[in-house]
């Protein structure tokens, strides 16, 4: 059985940064993508940033230079280092990847969330 843990939300003012981290554990043969995901109240869950297992990124528009996604592949850990935070960026993160149980066998996994309260 394969988990994925965040951590690191909390309540932050206009301006300020966050770190959000997503541990993955269980039976694991490897990680492919990983990536974050948001979804604010009354909206749909959006893509904000993925890294593949080589490193090469992806940013929605709105965070492009503001957030940074990076990964430990040692500790099959993802992060989201986010700067200069605003209203918008309210809502819960969660944490994806496609993970492998067996080497033929994957499947996409979800984190609980974490709660990012961003107030101005």
């Amino acid at each position: 059985q394969v988990q994925l843990v965040e951590s690191g939300g909390g309540l932050v003012q206009a301006g300020e940064s966050l770190r959000l981290s997503c541990a993955a554990s269980g039976s694991i043969f490897r990680i492919d993508d990983m990536a974050w995901y948001r979804q604010a109240p009354g909206n749909q869950r959006e893509l904000v940033a993925r890294i593949t297992s080589g490193g090469s990124t992806y940013y929605a528009d709105s965070v492009k230079g503001r957030f940074t996604i990076s990964r430990d592949n040692a500790k099959n850990t993802v992060y989201l280092q986010m700067n200069s935070l605003n209203a918008e960026d309210t809502g819960v993160y969660y944490c994806n990847a496609y993970i492998y149980t067996m080497l033929t066998l994957g499947y996409t996994f979800w984190g609980q969330g974490t709660q990012v309260t961003v107030s101005s």
